[in-house]
């Protein structure tokens, strides 16, 4: 009896054993934690939007979130994607904060708070989008559900692939309003060549952060099989006229595109502002996939 209690009191005065640390991909590079974390704080779309589709709760999220899945639910407002309030952000205390392509400049200020992780989405949209999913299902010990829902991206972009062989080329156009900039390889909607398969119909543009500004004539005078569009006003709630609005012209009217039914306005918002994230990817995958097959 004596040894036994001994052994007890030695078990409870030993000191509680830590958690294993974590390491985790970055647009930073490798980083390591000593533990998992309890209370998050985001300020990217993207991540909020993987974190959504894990079951990970946010303790901490932007004002305005932009897209119509996301809601806030219990979390905090935290300030914005471009500026974060510090002070609310202190109030919150959390365990670690994450960063990403907005608010990645922020990245500094942020991290006088808690440690803090820049999971900013490259041009290789779903190659990041792989990398983050992995790289949080590992962080908060949803390796199976990441494993899960790896395989329904891979399973939907198997699907879009086929269905794009034999359709022809594709010219990828943002409105602003009434501005439009065309975006190819290497770009922001680059992906879209790269991962559906459909071949650029003006290999010359330039991988550029705002696409090469272009006119109705360019887009005459190049003639996609297909024109895919992304509204920027729509995605931001800005005011002007919409993309459909814009390209009610003869010379666009005119297209292989047009005249085939084959002009695809993207979900904005998934696209430009959550682009990378899980359920964004997913869905417009799912919108091409549409086009593609109808």
């Amino acid at each position: 009896m004596k040894r036994f209690a001994l052994a007890a009191a030695l078990m409870l005065a030993a000191p509680p054993v830590l958690a294993d640390p974590v390491t985790i991909a970055t647009a930073r590079g490798a980083v390591t934690l000593p533990e998992r974390p309890a209370a998050i704080a985001v300020y990217d779309i993207a991540a909020a939007d993987t974190l959504a589709a894990l079951g990970v709760p946010v303790a901490g999220l932007p004002e305005k979130l932009y897209v119509d899945y996301l809601a806030p639910g219990s979390a905090a407002p935290i300030g914005t994607l471009f500026e974060p309030d510090l002070e609310a952000l202190s109030a919150l205390a959390p365990d670690l904060i994450v960063v990403g392509a907005r608010s990645a400049t922020q990245f500094n200020a942020v991290a006088q708070v808690a440690p803090t992780l820049d999971m900013s989405i490259s041009a290789d949209v779903v190659g990041d989008a792989r990398a983050r999913l992995a790289a949080y299902g590992t962080l908060f010990g949803k390796e199976a559900e990441a494993q899960a829902l790896a395989a329904a991206l891979e399973a939907r972009i198997a699907a879009v692939q086929a269905a794009a062989k034999g359709k022809g080329d594709a010219l990828i156009v943002l409105t602003n309003g009434p501005k439009m900039s065309a975006y190819g390889r290497g770009s922001r909607f680059g992906w879209i060549h790269d991962t559906v398969g459909l071949p650029e119909a003006w290999p010359a543009l330039k991988p550029e952060v705002h696409g090469d500004a272009i006119s109705f004539e360019f887009i005459a005078e190049v003639d996609p099989d297909w024109l895919i569009v992304v509204d920027r006003g729509a995605a931001t709630g800005a005011e002007g006229p919409s993309a459909a609005e814009t390209l009610n012209t003869p010379l666009v009217a005119g297209t292989k595109a047009a005249k085939a039914g084959h002009v695809v306005m993207l979900n904005a918002a998934d696209l430009y502002i959550a682009g990378g994230g899980y359920q964004a990817l997913m869905a417009n995958l799912a919108e091409l996939l549409a086009a593609l097959q109808g």
